[in-house]
């Protein structure tokens, strides 16, 4: 028995069949304007999937604040149909297979607690450093939601007096800095070129790039004294720079110097898994439902 897994994003749906403890057939397909197309784009990949093997269920990661009790897609995301109706129904009636689903950052959190860089652990905080700032917190192997299923959505976290995580705190933010500083439109430069920029010796990008680790240190240092997890996984593009985890532990020397009371250092690690991330976690999602 098999698994079929989906991961839909504003651009694309990824998908995979999870068998023999691996993803197999993986594919994708551009992500459909309308709910009608999308199902059907959804049969067709699984009845060819049941050419082949027998399934058990669909998983799926998706975007929005996943409400299990309610059986719906809350909040708002990019792929606005999938919210505020009964659409795990509707999905069971359509595949005739229990259907289970997670919200995107939280099922990639899942991934690294089952399978990638925090197997060996039961309690986790994972964040994913992207466009804004997400990620997951996970207690004895299971997300929690939290009472307004915003549990995980860090970004949304002061660093100041006024500016949040997301706001500060991510590469694209450094970036926009950087840009202002120097009189650039922010669409003409990344957080990519202004690591690079750093490393060829440009004191403003320099300057820029301190400062965003200086917040993302913080943010750390933050979750770890608030949850004491056993080990925070970074997820999202910078978790693939060279020396990211050096650099992160260079600032919190500089962080433990500048606070009185330091009485733990976080154990922090980027995450094993990259694209299939999502996949994976759908399915771990789909075994902690059905089979607990």
């Amino acid at each position: 028995m098999s698994i079929l897994a989906f991961d839909i994003g504003g651009t694309t749906v990824k998908y995979a069949t999870w068998s023999d403890e691996q993803l197999e057939d993986k594919g994708f397909f551009k992500t459909p304007k309308t709910w009608a197309e999308m199902k059907e784009k959804l049969v067709v990949i699984k009845e060819e999937v049941e050419a082949k093997t027998d399934l058990e269920g669909v998983a799926f990661s998706a975007p929005g604040a996943v409400n299990q009790q309610a059986r719906q897609i809350e909040g708002v995301s990019a792929v606005r149909y999938l919210h505020f109706f009964p659409i795990y129904d509707e999905l069971e009636q359509l595949f005739n297979l229990p259907v289970s689903f997670e919200n995107d950052a939280n099922s990639a959190g899942l991934a690294e607690v089952w399978k990638g860089a925090a197997k060996a652990n039961d309690n986790v905080i994972f964040v994913v450093v992207g466009t804004g700032i997400g990620g997951a917190v996970i207690v004895d192997k299971k997300v929690q939601h939290g009472k307004h299923l915003f549990g995980g959505e860090f970004g949304f976290m002061l660093l100041n007096e006024k500016q949040t995580f997301s706001e500060i705190g991510t590469a694209v933010a450094m970036a926009r800095r950087y840009a202002k500083r120097m009189g650039l439109s922010s669409e003409d430069i990344d957080g990519k070129t202004v690591f690079q920029l750093a490393n060829q010796g440009d004191a403003v990008a320099r300057e820029e790039v301190d400062t965003f680790f200086m917040y993302l240190t913080i943010g750390l240092y933050n979750l770890a004294y608030a949850f004491d997890p056993e080990k925070i996984v970074i997820g999202g593009g910078v978790s693939s720079m060279d020396g990211i985890l050096d650099r992160i532990y260079l600032e919190f020397d500089a962080l433990f110097n500048r606070v009185e009371h330091t009485p733990f250092r976080p154990v922090i690690e980027t995450c094993e898994f990259k694209n299939d991330a999502n996949l994976i976690g759908a399915v771990y999602n789909f075994i902690q439902a059905t089979k607990a």
